[in-house]
């Protein structure tokens, strides 16, 4: 006997529509997150609505303006200089030598004396220059005697010519003997080449001295010159220049003014730079050779130049630019660079006398942004009082 299945019993029909409810759930949890997702998207753009509106509604509101310092164009000279190491030579320097042998038996002279041309330096011992020069005189004098006999039998024809021509050739040897000795005589006493200073001495009473030994270093610094290097690319302009600006360290930084004496035309190393000498007169020996100095060259000079701070300027496409304040409002200005000054350049175009660029606060500005102009300056330099 077969046996009937029931279907329609309550509990067959619960588990029924518990196994369909089991089957749907992943359906209706797709549908509720995708629900979730379209309340959270309406809900950021609802706040983002209200974050643009929020800036917007700043951005509209009037910014309060920007204090600012502004410097007053005011034409003054500008230059384009160059500043150079120098050295200090003297004028004139000589190393005084002995040109004959024997002992000092004089000293004349010590280091530091001023000296003029032909005072004597030292002496050194003549007695034996003295015995030659009086020996070669008297071979002179004798050499004269016989040829002066000669030429007058010669005369009478008692003598031939041949004789009268040695005889001469005697006398002159005898002469050039005797005006030998008589320099060398002369060589003992050492005189002064020229005015100057005694820088060195190289010798004491009682040595003896050989030929070419030295004997003083003597210097002349009443003037005296500075060697500058000019490098290659400047020499055109110094070629043209007469005056220069020359400033010792050694003396408080005391400035002098210096004349152009000669430019090389060779150039002296391999960094190809070239000698300038520079004259300064001297005449209280203030100025001691070696010292170092530092040499000021104008190459170009404009008398009403406009310059802006270096600070100040501005980039725009690889341009440069100020802002200026003009009635309150900050005016971005495009400017055509001159020559430039240590921290100052030059406005060559751009800007007229009396333009106020601001130099104080410009990076806190745009084109067309109020301002309010704290303080109007006419020299960079009150900055720092």
């Amino acid at each position: 006997m077969e046996e009937e299945i029931i279907t329609d019993s309550p509990t067959v029909k619960g588990n029924l529509w518990l196994r369909r409810l089991w089957a749907a759930l992943p359906f209706m949890t797709l549908i509720l997150l995708l629900g979730i997702i379209f309340v959270l998207q309406s809900w950021i753009k609802s706040e983002g609505n209200i974050i643009k509106e929020r800036k917007a509604k700043e951005l509209s509101e009037e910014k309060p303006p920007v204090n600012v310092v502004a410097l007053e164009l005011i034409p003054r000279p500008i230059r384009e200089q160059i500043n150079l190491p120098g050295v200090v030579r003297p004028w004139v320097e000589l190393s005084v030598v002995a040109e004959v042998r024997g002992k000092i038996v004089a000293k004349k002279i010590v280091e530091g004396q001023k000296v003029r041309t032909g005072d004597i330096i030292a002496v050194i011992d003549k007695r034996s220059y003295q015995n030659a020069f009086n020996s070669a005189k008297a071979a002179f004098h004798a050499a004269k005697a016989s040829y002066e006999r000669t030429s007058a039998l010669n005369r009478d024809r008692l003598a031939t010519q041949s004789q009268l021509d040695d005889t001469l050739a005697n006398m002159e040897n005898a002469k050039a003997n005797m005006d030998t000795a008589a320099l060398n005589l002369e060589r003992c006493t050492i005189l002064s080449p020229m005015d100057g200073i005694v820088d060195k001495v190289y010798i004491e009473k009682g040595q003896f001295m050989n030929d070419a030994d030295p004997v003083v270093h003597i210097l002349k610094i009443d003037r005296v010159k500075v060697d500058v290097s000019i490098p290659e690319s400047d020499v055109d302009a110094v070629r043209n220049i007469n005056d220069f600006t020359v400033t010792i360290d050694a003396l408080n930084n005391k400035v002098f003014t210096g004349r152009r004496y000669y430019l090389s035309k060779s150039a002296q190393t391999l960094a190809r730079t070239y000698l300038l000498e520079v004259t300064i007169d001297n005449p209280h020996g203030e100025i001691l050779p070696d010292m170092f100095t530092r040499v000021t060259i104008v190459k170009r000079e404009v008398e009403d130049g406009l310059a802006v701070p270096l600070f100040s300027l501005t980039n725009i496409n690889g341009s440069k630019a100020v802002f200026v304040a003009d009635q309150g409002v900050a005016r971005l200005t495009p400017l055509k660079i001159g020559i430039q000054e240590g921290w100052k350049v030059q406005a060559a175009e751009g800007l007229k006398p009396g333009a106020k660029v601001i130099v104080v606060g410009h990076k806190d500005v745009k084109d067309g942004a109020p301002v309010q102009v704290l303080r109007i300056i006419s020299d960079p330099k009150e900055l720092m009082q």
